[in-house]
């Protein structure tokens, strides 16, 4: 029920060359029209659908849903539902704490299992909850909370064996990071498994042939650190000595670990690039891992294509850097040249969208090799402490993007996935929608081909 492979199509004329993954970026929901609110989960495939299951952070740091999004491309994202909804009481209700949840499929019970940190606002609970449902993205039944075996539980994770055993990773703040046997059903924890008698959290289980791979974080709140692994050939030890698997320094490239997936022979880190400050506008840090043999590396790349039919990975293709304020394009209706210190050539155009009828910005001379539907990063400012959006209509094809808060004047990214001509006519323009104020756009990265 769970295999990997999947076909991409193709669309009409176009090829689906060079779909993205840009880690860090703004990801626009269809179904939401925002930047999508699934942090601190994982993803799970079913019947060759891609499925994200995590926070919403829309409103801040209590509890509002736990929501799944869909895709079988792993750029293009559509909102599906809300799994789990905010209550009138009880651990689902105000001013509380759902965090991290993951889902494992029970084959005996043919049940989707849930598990979730639950916890009060001061972070006194420590419980770990648990909720079914008959699929993915259906409503969960929630079944309550409890400390498993009596210990803490903060920061967890789920992880099924190659023979179908159930375990719950979890933070005991008091004693250390936890693996737990979760009983065959997956609804509750019947033993303990192992302990690592330090202080970490943020915990995600990978098995590459015989070696289990034990991710984990310091703890350091919000902020992130340099993230470590150790590995064993039995859950339950003798476990290495813990190592980096990123970069020193590069504090996990500004992320915290939340899952390590396969996609049909591709193991993808998948991290959580937490701003505090404004929850909602934390992204999403998904990168290639290598393992070889007992050994985990991950490295840093501005964007990367995904080949999931094949089950390989490439660096992303050469771009071109149309800046806004060319004089090869155009702007109207109030939207102007504004100083920028912190954008390419100190400058972008602002103005744009507002009321009717609302500035406009028009890139002209897009450059394509080939006919293909391709991601294009956006560098943009806003001002704001909400997301704003435009309508990008790029040869005629419509899409709503929006666009996080920015800080400082230095431009964030966001990304826009379009079909493009081969040669020099495409044209992409930045218009209102709803009369809002889109914001100010700083230049395009257009991959090559």
């Amino acid at each position: 029920m769970l295999s990997l492979f999947f076909q991409i199509g193709f669309m009409a004329t176009f090829t689906v060359a060079s779909l993205q993954i840009i880690p860090g970026s703004t990801i626009t929901t269809a179904g939401t029209n925002q930047h999508m609110q699934a942090h601190g989960g994982g993803i799970v495939e079913v019947d060759n659908v891609f499925y994200l299951i995590g926070e919403n952070k829309l409103a801040g740091s209590a509890f509002q849903s736990i929501n799944c999004y869909s895709s079988t491309d792993l750029v293009q994202w559509t909102f599906v539902s809300e799994l789990l909804t905010l209550q009138s009481s009880g651990d689902l209700g105000p001013n509380r704490v759902v965090e991290r949840p993951h889902v494992l499929y029970n084959d005996a019970t043919s049940k989707y299992v849930m598990w979730m940190h639950i916890d009060d606002s001061s972070y006194a609970e420590a419980r770990a909850g648990v909720a079914t449902s008959a699929s993915i993205c259906g409503d969960y039944t929630y079944l309550g909370a409890s400390q498993p075996l009596g210990f803490q539980s903060r920061d967890l994770n789920v992880f099924k064996d190659t023979d179908g055993t159930g375990y719950l990773l979890t933070e005991d703040r008091a004693n250390g990071l936890r693996i737990d046997l979760l009983s065959a059903d997956y609804l509750s924890v019947v033993s303990a498994t192992y302990l690592y008698a330090q202080d970490y959290e943020a915990p995600a289980l990978y098995k590459s042939g015989s070696t289990y791979f034990m991710f984990a974080s310091h703890e350091s709140g919000w902020s992130p650190n340099d993230n470590i692994y150790c590995t064993a050939t039995s859950l339950a030890g003798p476990w290495s000595a813990w190592a980096d698997f990123a970069t020193a320094g590069s504090n996990t490239f500004s992320s915290q670990t939340a899952a390590i997936v396969n996609i049909n022979g591709v193991v993808m880190y998948m991290g959580d690039r937490w701003q505090s400050t404004n929850l909602m506008t934390s992204t999403y840090v998904w990168l290639p891992l290598t393992i070889s043999g007992p050994t985990a590396a991950l490295h840093n790349e501005v964007n990367w294509i995904l080949n999931i039919a094949a089950g390989t990975w490439t660096t992303g293709p050469s771009e071109t850097t149309p800046e806004a304020e060319s004089s090869t394009n155009s702007w109207a209706g109030g939207a102007r040249i504004l100083t920028c210190s912190s954008c390419s050539n100190a400058s972008d155009i602002g103005y744009i969208g507002g009321p009717s009828p609302g500035g406009t910005l028009t890139f002209k001379g897009i450059s394509s090799t080939v006919s293909t539907t391709t991601t294009i990063r956006i560098h943009h400012n806003n001002g704001d402490s909400t997301q704003r959006y435009a309508n990008v209509v790029a040869n005629g094809v419509s899409k709503v993007i929006a666009f996080l808060p920015t800080t400082g004047g230095v431009p964030g990214t966001s990304t826009l996935t379009v079909p493009l001509n081969a040669g020099t006519g495409n044209t992409i323009v930045f218009e209102a929608y709803n009369s809002g104020w889109a914001p100010d756009i700083d230049r395009l990265m257009v991959p090559v081909s």
